[in-house]
């Protein structure tokens, strides 16, 4: 059997539900020969998954998701390859966490209007002390009954029109992409078909994006169709970018979309260590 990978899973170190190792298991028990753990402004999940990958023969492609913003919307922005060890990027990643803690910090204190008493002891505990994120509020809304299920969540109070919503700190793209190109790697727009940019088309977000220094494109995604997939594959060809793919899997959160859900041919990662290392 050909091997496969998924190039975008997230741990619990930032708004996952599995550890590390978790994932690491549960790709080989899925069949795949490669993954790359992306979570969202925080690479603590990167060592552990590459020791537990070493036990099962499983390459672990270090990476991060980014959320970057542009004008009328946001985009998320991959790197792949990098050297998850620099102290000036763990410093800058710090820095955006400690944004994430004060923002849902506030999520809390608008949650205490609706009579929701969630501490934040409960909720930096349950993010280890990672990055911390809505996911991690919703779970405790659920768990703690307030909601029946972590959807409602986001519904009902966390969600973007919800009323104990918070605007999250956002990078500017070239500021995202210096960030992964300064520790040697390359960054990806992550699951363009999700993107909503009013009035513009996602040929104008590429021709930006690829000024800001963007290399490759998530072609494959959980979220995308066949005929999305067609037609982002035509624009890589046309702007001469990556293609990559991954399930977005956030474990038994979120979509519930699982590892290995989106498989992409090993080729494709060998494709991108060329562009990497060549």
């Amino acid at each position: 059997m050909s091997k496969v990978a998924d190039l975008h899973v997230h741990t619990h170190l930032s708004d996952g539900t599995f550890s590390p190792q978790k994932v690491v298991e549960y790709s080989k028990a899925r069949g795949l020969g490669a993954i790359a753990i992306t979570d969202h402004d925080c690479v603590a999940g990167i060592t552990p998954a590459i020791m537990a990958g070493k036990d099962l023969d499983m390459e672990i492609i270090p990476g991060v998701e980014l959320s970057a913003e542009i004008e009328g919307g946001e985009v998320h922005i991959l790197g792949y390859f990098i050297d998850w060890q620099n102290k000036p990027f763990l410093k800058s990643l710090e820095q955006i966490i400690d944004v994430r803690r004060e923002r849902a910090k506030e999520i809390l204190r608008k949650l205490e209007k609706f009579e929701v008493n969630i501490s934040e002891e409960e909720l930096f505990d349950l993010s280890r002390f990672g990055s911390v994120g809505r996911l991690h509020i919703a779970q405790l809304l659920f768990k703690k009954g307030y909601v029946s299920s972590i959807p409602q969540a986001f519904k009902e109070y966390i969600g973007d029109k919800g009323p104990c919503h918070v605007s999250k700190f956002k990078l500017s793209p070239r500021e995202a992409v210096e960030m992964i190109k300064g520790v040697g790697g390359i960054a990806v727009l992550a699951h363009p078909k999700t993107l909503y940019i009013k009035d513009r088309s996602m040929d104008d977000i590429l021709s930006l994006l690829i000024k800001d220094g963007i290399e490759g494109i998530e072609v494959y995604h959980s979220d995308h169709t066949r005929k999305d997939e067609d037609r982002l594959s035509a624009l890589a060809e046309k702007y001469k970018l990556v293609i990559t793919g991954g399930s977005d899997c956030h474990g038994l959160g979120k979509k519930q979309v699982l590892i290995g859900k989106v498989k992409i041919p090993y080729e494709l990662v060998e494709k991108l260590k060329r562009h990497v290392y060549e």
